[in-house]
């Protein structure tokens, strides 16, 4: 019976990378990056409090989702842990424009068809610029499982 408890499969793992990592709430930093309420955000604002009689300073943190612009606020002890989402910016070649989703090129010419195109002024861009037939360049930040095209411009023409 002991052995049937210890039964593992590891056939259909994950490359065991982490969404999050801990920091101290002191070594947070402005322009940096913090999980508050799930959500990632970048910090825009820090400030800390003086311990009290008894007690511990406090880090409060204003930080804006960095998909959704949302405002999030936080007070934490100085000394305790935060999770810090791993956040990743990449360049892809916008290659086509499918039922809303982007079609983009991999640096090592593969192509992902995953990423929404974004409301609002980056879609248009993104959009306007497709159908006029320019070579954009996308750049996608993914964090948390999530992944919003944050900005785009025109290819470098090769001429």
């Amino acid at each position: 019976m002991a052995e049937e408890e210890h039964q593992i499969d590891f056939e259909g793992g994950e490359a065991g990378a982490s969404l999050t990592f801990p920091t101290q709430c002191s070594a947070l930093r402005k322009n940096g990056h913090v999980v508050i309420k799930g959500r990632p955000c970048k910090i825009v604002e820090m400030s800390t409090s003086k311990t009290g009689k008894h007690g511990h300073a406090k880090v409060n943190i204003v930080a804006i989702d960095i998909f959704t612009g949302r405002k999030y606020e936080d007070v934490s002890p100085s000394t305790h842990n935060m999770e810090v989402p791993v956040v990743k910016r990449d360049d892809y070649q916008l290659v086509h424009i499918d039922d809303g989703f982007l079609s983009l090129m991999t640096s090592d010419g593969s192509t992902k068809d995953d990423v929404r195109i974004p409301e609002g002024e980056i879609g248009q861009q993104i959009e306007e610029g497709f159908e006029e037939g320019k070579d954009l360049i996308i750049s996608v930040v993914s964090a948390m499982g999530d992944e919003i095209p944050l900005s785009v411009r025109e290819a470098p023409s090769s001429s």
